[in-house]
């Protein structure tokens, strides 16, 4: 049965395909109550993905439980145009205080990554918040730079079952406006019992950042250099939590 919740944003993914992977764009965030909660589906197209809603902003929306999908915290919209946006996104003053208030309240903190393994392979959670106890590095890989015959028709077929796209000719544009990254960005980083481990940075400021950096340079190579300075550098020098979560096809 839906039920009108409001939902504070703190994920949102760059959109990502496979021949098997079942979302299209991650959304999450928490509960009034300080739960995790998936959201899925959410308007994918560009302009509603970027300006309908906003990272750190809470948020209205008739849902309910999404039990095509396994994993515990995922619901999704029964009406989307019933989704209100509730005042502007939380700022970052005073060291990000009040993000802080709501994102730690009430939340386990894990710093342990085979515990939270565990957990997610025993299905008693799909998301959470990791603190890592020493970052390593920063890694860019190149990938494919095209979506492929297998990535287009993927799309169609989830995309008429989710009835958001109409046409194969609108699934192609909208594949034309929300560009495939050329690069894979990671994180290697130690656990609190010295696991080593790395784990893609899958953020949508990440390859907008990308996108504007090359936008201006003109050059793929200064674009990479710049990403590498903010995430690579300036953000390793803050006391820095990362959202994880799994996806549908490796839950």
């Amino acid at each position: 049965m839906s039920e009108i919740h409001q939902v504070f944003i703190t994920v949102k993914t760059y959109p990502t395909l496979s021949r098997n992977y079942d979302e299209l764009v991650c959304t999450a965030g928490f509960l009034e109550n300080g739960s995790w909660i998936r959201v899925y589906p959410l308007p994918f197209r560009k302009l509603d993905y970027e300006n309908r809603y906003r990272k750190y902003q809470w948020i209205e929306l008739p849902i309910e439980r999404n039990f095509s999908d396994p994993r515990p915290e995922s619901f999704r919209v029964t009406d989307l145009s019933k989704i209100k946006l509730i005042g502007d996104p939380i700022g970052t003053e005073q060291g990000w205080f009040k993000r802080k208030e709501i994102v730690f309240a009430k939340k386990t903190i894990f710093s342990n990554l085979e515990k939270l393994i565990e957990l997610a392979n025993k299905n008693c959670l799909s998301l959470a918040t990791f603190k890592p106890r020493q970052f390593l590095n920063f890694i860019i890989e190149q990938t494919d730079r095209d979506w492929s015959v297998d990535h287009l028709q993927t799309l169609k077929q989830k995309a008429n079952h989710l009835s958001l796209f109409q046409t194969e000719q609108e699934v192609r544009k909208e594949l034309s406006v929300v560009k495939k990254l050329p690069y894979k960005f990671s994180y290697q980083f130690r656990d609190d019992e010295d696991r080593v481990s790395t784990l893609m940075i899958e953020d949508w400021e990440i390859g907008a950042l990308y996108w504007k950096c090359l936008e201006k340079s003109n050059s793929e190579q200064k674009a990479i250099e710049q990403v590498k300075q903010r995430y690579g550098d300036k953000f390793l020098q803050n006391d820095l939590y990362l959202f994880l979560g799994t996806t549908r096809q490796f839950h």
